[in-house]
């Protein structure tokens, strides 16, 4: 198994490295932001360990970038930060797992084996189907150049679909993931706000991307590439 360490603190660097050595690992060390993003996009690694602040450019921007390219290897950020917003950030940018500074080897050791056994997931942190594009982290959603505004269940909706496209959900499902299991309001709130999203995602496009499943639920239809787009109806 081979890791790549992404740390400017050389002492740091070389312990993590005899650490994860003793344990059998191969292991790269990088000490700048660029040379961790060249090193992670030329070479397969089973796992990265990268800290946050790092010269040329930091953890968090690393691992946005390799993420935005295709790089799923499962990354382990390390920081001397503790606050709640950082380690919220770390996992926008499509972190795994969060460490704070000072920290046991055994516990990096810990994690960095959960990660490998994990394996490298796609977890994109941007969702899209065709030109429809939605970010997480900041809670934009576009259809093409248009940012839509969107209620707060809208946004969740939304998303739910983008994560799921081409499958019918049922109502049911919706409704657990959108809503909760203790829910107790009109009983066709999944049909209202289907029919709000719609007004915004499709009406104004010409297009049913969001299709009724007679039956079954709902489906974000992915265009099919051989068919032209529709004109947007304005």
């Amino acid at each position: 198994m081979r890791v790549l360490v992404v740390e400017d603190e050389v002492r740091m660097a070389a312990l993590i490295r005899r650490g994860l050595e003793e344990d059998g690992y191969a292991v790269d060390i990088a000490t700048t932001g660029p040379d961790g993003l060249w090193q992670a996009g030329e070479f397969g690694y089973d796992a990265i360990v990268l800290d946050v602040m790092l010269p040329g450019a930091d953890g968090f921007e690393v691992c946005r970038q390799l993420r935005e390219s295709g790089r799923w290897s499962p990354i382990l950020m390390l920081t001397a930060r503790d606050g709640v917003d950082d380690r919220i950030r770390g996992l926008d940018v499509g972190a795994d797992d969060y460490l704070t500074k000072p920290f046991s080897f055994g516990e990096l050791a810990a994690r960095v084996r959960a990660l490998i056994r994990r394996g490298g997931v796609d977890r994109p942190t941007v969702l899209r189907v065709g030109d429809l594009v939605l970010d997480p982290a900041s809670r934009r959603a576009w259809r093409g150049d248009d940012e839509l505004a969107l209620s707060t269940k809208e946004f969740a909706l939304l998303e739910l679909f983008l994560r799921h496209p081409d499958q019918v959900l049922s109502r049911t499902t919706i409704l657990e993931h959108v809503w909760d299991f203790a829910y107790d309001g009109v009983s066709n709130i999944i049909d209202q706000y289907v029919s709000y999203l719609r007004r915004k995602i499709d009406k104004p496009y010409g297009s049913e991307l969001l299709e009724t499943v007679r039956g079954a639920g709902y489906r974000l239809r992915a265009p099919d590439p051989e068919r032209p787009a529709p004109t947007p109806g304005r």
